[in-house]
């Protein structure tokens, strides 16, 4: 009589295979957002030690004249450090790359994780190269359209924020970047993540928002302007 065996084969059959795969894909599908939060929160601490160094620059840069980086000291900078870097325009790299002149520091500092600035400066800060298109990722707070502000005023005058929506103006932020989160750094150097509203992507704070003017306001007789960072591709 013969007798049936069946021989035993190494490896998976198809259907094994299959539910390998379903499970690796549903764990990934699982580890995903924890991932991306893990990643975003690590992104936000690095804007928040970057702003921090910034402020440094800032308060070195008042007490050799006078106030922030603004239109008027522009000049001042380029004959002082005979530099031949760009300061004039309307964004907050202009401002910024006086600083670079008279700081020397790289152009690590001036950069966030943002939607406008979404890979690390090359750190060439030679001419036409310095804070270029798309390398800084925090926007720059003015006392008016040509005068800067200084720690003369009030305190708790936010001066470097990100990240902003679209990279505009217009003082509405992203919340995309840092999980709702905006980061501000003030005159006294507190520099504080701000949650952003979901119905018009402003911060609010006491007396309003923050570009808000009035009694309860931090701006007294200021009225505020913010210089949005230059992304890159833009004319």
């Amino acid at each position: 009589m013969k007798t049936n065996t069946r021989r035993q084969r190494g490896g998976f059959t198809l259907v094994e295979l299959l539910v390998v795969i379903v499970i690796i894909a549903a764990l990934a599908g699982l580890s995903a957002p924890v991932i991306l939060k893990q990643r975003k929160k690590a992104d936000q601490t690095e804007a928040s030690q970057n702003i921090r160094q910034v402020h440094i620059a800032l308060i070195g840069f008042e007490g050799d004249y006078g106030t922030f980086p603004d239109n008027n000291t522009a000049q001042e900078v380029k004959d002082s450090t005979g530099s031949a870097l760009s300061f004039g325009g309307t964004y907050a790299n202009d401002y910024f790359r006086q600083l670079i002149a008279t700081t020397g520091k790289a152009e690590s500092i001036y950069w966030c994780k943002t939607a406008y600035s979404p890979r690390k400066p090359d750190n060439d800060v030679s001419p036409g190269k310095a804070l270029d298109k798309g390398e800084v990722g925090f926007g720059y707070i003015m006392a008016s359209q040509t005068d800067g502000l200084s720690s003369s005023g009030n305190s708790s005058r936010p001066v470097v924020v990100s990240p902003l929506y679209k990279a505009q103006p217009n003082w509405e932020f992203d919340p995309e970047p840092y999980e709702d989160k905006a980061i501000v750094l003030r005159i006294d150097g507190s520099a504080k993540a701000e949650t952003i509203r979901t119905d018009n992507r402003y911060i609010s704070v006491t007396g309003g928002y923050l570009q808000s003017q009035g009694e309860k306001s931090v701006w007294d007789e200021i009225n505020p302007v913010l210089r949005a960072p230059e992304p890159r591709g833009a004319q």
